[in-house]
């Protein structure tokens, strides 16, 4: 038992002194890249009509044969040129009359740190779109920070703002800071096994007081403001502080409740902010989501209707900036462990 103690003892040790590297290294070279002029991204757009259509070609061509492909191919050809003379008589184009749909993805983090491309994404679409036109957001994300998940709804919102209809689609996963970007849309889709709510929010650290006592290291923390600092990982922590940090644990949730019940005015917001998490039919039932369905299935059924762009802002990053990611990435990746771990759902 002993052994097993100060084998214990030393793995935390070391796990400790290995993210505390990893964090320094991670903040020397992002600061560094900082300085450094940002370097500039693009918009990739993909026109999915085109690329569907290209699949459906190659199956043909295997399924039936190059000559009956070929046929068919002719058909749909002559089939276009009669609509487009249609079109011309009556003083209309189908490239320019055709509703648009545009698909836009957001895979979040802990920290939303997709959000920078989301913002790119719907500056773009909202300069291009028209009355009629819908954007589609294929959102995972099982929660994260409060700030950032705020202000990842906040770009959301700017497309509901703009009179365009938003539908959301969550084909795994939009919990808690997740469903707080869902709730925006005007419809929200889920697959039946997709994990949706969690309205609450969560705070939790580990505290090496007594590790570093036992040690005789002591540990300094100088504050001015009473609360500027309530848990601590290292130093002593008192129920005077665990009270303060439960109150601003339930404003949060307060401010969440009203967010999403802003948005989704049908929900009993009561019953459903309580921290827990539901599959896409119990979803349904209780108003969180609109309609059982996968973002594939939406995406097919549009194709024969709209034009469908798949729109993505790619940020070129230097060689700093990624090792800074890296360093970051293995330290997030660390901590998500423990947390899944210790927490079995996922929370704001």
């Amino acid at each position: 038992m002993e052994f097993l103690y100060e084998y214990g003892l030393f793995l935390a040790q070391a796990v400790t002194l290995v993210v505390a590297i990893l964090l320094v290294a991670g903040g020397v070279f992002a600061l560094g890249s900082r300085q450094r002029h940002e370097p500039e991204g693009h918009i990739e757009i993909r026109k999915l009509n085109d690329r569907y259509k290209d699949i459906q070609d190659a199956l043909q061509a295997e399924v039936f044969g190059d000559e009956i492909a070929k046929q068919k191919h002719k058909e749909e050809k002559k089939a276009a040129k009669k609509e487009a003379k249609q079109l011309k008589k009556a003083g209309s184009t189908a490239s320019n009359d055709k509703l648009r749909l545009y698909i836009l993805n957001f895979d979040g983090d802990i920290r939303a740190s997709a959000t920078d491309n989301l913002r790119e994404e719907i500056s773009a679409v909202l300069g291009l779109a028209r009355n009629g036109d819908e954007v589609l957001v294929r959102l995972e994300s099982g929660g994260g920070m409060v700030h950032s998940y705020g202000l990842a709804s906040s770009q959301l919102k700017r497309i509901a703002d703009a009179g365009i209809k938003l539908t959301v689609s969550v084909d795994k996963v939009a919990a808690s800071g997740g469903y707080m970007m869902a709730c925006v849309g005007n419809h929200i889709l889920a697959a039946p096994f997709a994990i949706i709510g969690s309205i609450g929010v969560l705070a939790q650290l580990p505290n090496f007081h007594r590790l570093l006592k036992k040690a005789n290291v002591d540990y300094e923390q100088l504050t001015a403001g009473e609360y500027k600092r309530t848990l601590t990982m290292f130093g002593e922590n008192t129920d005077a502080h665990r009270e303060k940090l439960q109150e601003e644990l339930e404003d949060t949730h307060v401010l969440f409740k009203q967010f999403v019940g802003e948005n989704r005015t049908s929900l009993d917001i009561d019953s459903v902010a309580t921290g827990e998490v539901w599959y896409g039919q119990q979803a349904i039932d209780k108003g969180l989501v609109d309609e059982l369905m996968t973002s594939d299935t939406y995406i097919q059924g549009a194709l024969a209707e709209r034009d469908v762009f798949e729109i993505r802002h790619i940020l070129k990053k230097g060689w700093q900036e990624k090792l800074g990611m890296a360093a970051e990435g293995s330290v997030e990746r660390a901590l998500m462990k423990v947390w899944q771990l210790s927490v079995q759902r996922f929370n704001l």
